[in-house]
């Protein structure tokens, strides 16, 4: 599939534009409201995008200088994530805002730089330039996510919700993989209404496992940022059920994820 690489680009800014503009907003008291993720406030959601961001904008610039960070990552694991959290709060919410803006300018400069045909490594296996930049787009909406679930500042979604449902989509036998377990070979028919009301449809149309709703509450299930009883998708068939129970579209080890009724559904509010 052909990718419009400058214009993926051009996405990622947008999402960092988007939630810069909640961040704006932010009273210093609700740097420090605690988000949905256990342990994590407001502040360490940003302090992982700047940290993340600036990891990214390395891969590109420097492999082998990232390639030391990843070595260091794997061989420490989380005294590493202690690490830039304790960085993170240790700052003021102006100079944090500071560190993540200029980290997610500095990724979108580099990332233009790109022709799109390239391989960059990360903290799994490397990846091709277009889905290196769609993870850093899942990763600012679903980070962004979790800061708007708890401030009262809204973030509206948009189409460019696109690119975390086909992540999702791409993701499934990964969710499976990360955990230990087969994937099976089982065809999905996935049906979603874009935020604009635009349908988009994946899979073959005669499946008998089937996955209908909005692409809102796609991408939150499968960025475990909701359970899926806290969603209104309709999920038809054993094998949908499954990946919906463990879908993950983020690298890195299984997460927990959300616990059923934490959030009300979308169709409530």
């Amino acid at each position: 599939m052909s990718v419009d690489f400058p214009a993926l680009v051009r996405d990622l800014a947008a999402e960092q534009e988007a939630l810069e503009a909640v961040l704006r907003q932010l009273a210093p008291e609700h740097w420090e409201v605690p988000t949905h993720a256990p342990g994590w406030a407001v502040r360490d959601q940003v302090t992982h995008l700047a940290f993340f961001d600036d990891a990214a904008r390395l891969a590109i610039e420097d492999a082998a200088a990232f390639e030391s960070l990843r070595e260091r990552a794997l061989r420490e694991g989380l005294a590493l994530e202690g690490e830039y959290l304790a960085r993170g709060r240790a700052m003021s919410p102006e100079a944090l805002f500071a560190w993540w803006r200029e980290s997610s300018k500095a990724l979108i400069a580099a990332a233009q730089r790109l022709s799109g045909g390239e391989r960059l490594p990360w903290f799994g296996p490397n990846m091709s330039a277009a889905s290196f930049v769609t993870a850093r787009l899942m990763e600012t909406w679903s980070h962004g996510l979790d800061v708007v679930d708890v401030v009262p500042f809204d973030r509206p979604d948009t189409d460019r919700l696109r690119h975390v449902v086909e992540l999702g989509v791409r993701t499934r036998a990964y969710s499976y993989q990360v955990r230990g377990m087969t994937p099976p070979d089982v065809p999905i028919r996935i049906e979603l209404v874009a935020p604009s009301g635009a349908i988009w449809c994946f899979g073959p149309e005669d499946a008998a496992n089937r996955i209908a709703g909005t692409a809102t509450d796609f991408c939150r299930v499968v960025t475990q940022r909701r359970h899926l009883l806290d969603t209104d998708l309709v999920v038809q068939g054993e094998a949908a059920r499954e990946w919906m129970q463990i879908a993950q579209a983020f690298a890195g080890p299984p997460g927990p994820g959300r616990k059923p009724g934490e959030f009300a559904k979308e169709s409530s509010r």
